[in-house]
């Protein structure tokens, strides 16, 4: 059979764009549908802009802290509407270059939203287009619990446009998005709590790194409250929000931003039309190849729930160029030993197990652990901590982690996660000669374990 293109990509983001890039750059004739915009949540309701808050949100401490080292000016002013305004321009040229980047490899780039008609067939702005394969890549979206007054709550897809910074707000969850916004809108200037239902957040991150990270952030002014939910959101009549907890209490904010998770977009794609199944918890069921239960139809990133980080999409993206058009370069994605950062101020970074899950796993452990101030805090009052942390295989003296909290956590772990993934041991650690004065040096000197 004939059929118009080999691979129909619905989703424009990350693993998208990658998959339908080199899938064309081998050959194959590609198609790519997007109905929001290029490159998808990372480029524009995400990590992209996400970051240029968090930078946006630090130089309030910069401020101060530059009095420490002779600098004296006027009492700096933020302006929300500019930073945005600067956001928007630059995300503008970001989806440019994504446009180009399609275009410029061949690939046939369709606007509008795509519905799955049969296996191989696909249906966009009224015409219908056949495809050897076609790739599932439209991504996650936000998702707020069923309570009276979800109308009035916010999420990280609105939060890039609001007209103007809250002076109050109250952050709901306890993931990457709610830690990270809550710094954000903490170093803006907001008046900020953090609800959490659970008795700590960052659930799956070492306990070390989750109990440093809360004293820090509770040392910047963030109010957290933990084992809290909100069960209501009311208006008020002078425009204000009255969230309120299952324990009867209300906070009075101007803003209620929900970061409670997010599920598979799979809006009117027309799956029901295939044999694709999904599992329990709605993402798309896919073999070790990304392929479903129909034969045709694979599937990569948030929408089949593995590990919704962008890298992560485009090495799968990647993996299913590979196996479908270039064979001979096909290798599976390894899951193991992915690095990470949470952009929360200060900065997480980290790489392999954490302390528990190396404990659960059997293995005796030797840790090590330093804490201390910054020196660039040094001749300032901030009283912020850095916490970093190894942990090593005692039989082994295999690095299986590697934990910071601190300024440029993910710059450093970047670099500490190719020792890991290449098997490094804490001695080669030891043998290394540290760069001099950093605080990344710290992780090559520490010598002596800590009490377990």
């Amino acid at each position: 059979m004939a059929f118009d293109f080999d691979l129909f990509v619905i989703g424009a983001g990350s693993g998208g764009v990658r998959a339908a890039r080199f899938a064309a750059s081998f050959g194959a004739r590609v198609a790519v549908a997007e109905s929001r915009y290029l490159g998808g949540t990372c480029v524009n309701v995400g990590c992209v802009p996400k970051k240029l808050l968090v930078y946006g949100a630090h130089y309030s401490e910069d401020f101060e802290q530059a009095h420490g080292f002779g600098w004296a000016a006027g009492k700096p002013t933020f302006d929300w509407a500019t930073l945005i305004a600067n956001k928007n321009r630059e995300i503008d040229r970001l989806n440019g270059i994504y446009r180009n980047l399609l275009v410029n490899s061949g690939v046939t780039l369709l606007e509008g939203h795509a519905r799955i008609v049969d296996p191989q067939r696909v249906e966009i702005n009224g015409k219908t287009y056949s495809a050897a394969h076609i790739l599932v890549a439209t991504g996650g979206w936000p998702q707020v619990p069923e309570i009276p007054g979800k109308e009035h709550a916010i999420t990280s897809n609105e939060a890039f446009f609001l007209k103007e910074l809250p002076r109050r707000v109250l952050v709901v969850g306890g993931g990457y998005i709610a830690v990270e916004f809550a710094s954000i809108f903490n170093g803006m200037g907001a008046q900020t709590i953090q609800s959490y239902r659970g008795p700590l957040f960052l659930r799956g991150f070492d306990q070390g790194v989750r109990e440093h990270l809360r004293d820090e952030l509770v040392k910047k002014g963030i109010d957290l409250r933990f084992n809290t939910e909100v069960v209501r959101i009311d208006k008020q009549a002078d425009g204000s929000l009255a969230a309120t907890l299952k324990d009867g209490s209300v906070i009075e904010t101007d803003c209620v931003f929900y970061a409670t998770g997010r599920r598979p977009m799979l809006d009117n794609l027309g799956l029901e039309n295939t044999a694709v199944k999904l599992r329990a918890d709605g993402f798309i069921d896919v073999n070790d190849e990304y392929q479903t239960a129909e034969p045709s139809i694979l599937a990569i990133g948030d929408v089949i729930g593995r590990v919704p980080l962008t890298p992560v999409a485009l090495a799968e993206g990647m993996a299913v160029a590979r196996r479908l058009f270039r064979p001979a370069e096909y290798r599976k994605v390894d899951y193991k030993l992915i690095p990470t950062a949470v952009f929360s101020l200060p900065n997480i970074g980290t790489v392999g197990m954490t302390t528990d899950e190396a404990r659960d796993a059997g293995y005796e452990l030797r840790l090590f652990e330093s804490r201390f101030r910054p020196m660039k805090l040094t001749l300032t009052e901030s009283q912020e901590r850095t916490l970093m942390k190894v942990i090593v295989d005692a039989q082994t003296d295999r690095v299986l982690g590697v934990h910071m909290v601190g300024p440029d956590a993910g710059e450093i772990v970047q670099g500490l996660a190719v020792a890991l993934k290449a098997g490094a041991t804490k001695a080669v650690f030891d043998d290394t000669i540290g760069i001099h004065p950093t605080a990344a040096e710290e992780f090559v000197t520490m010598r002596t374990p800590v009490a377990q």
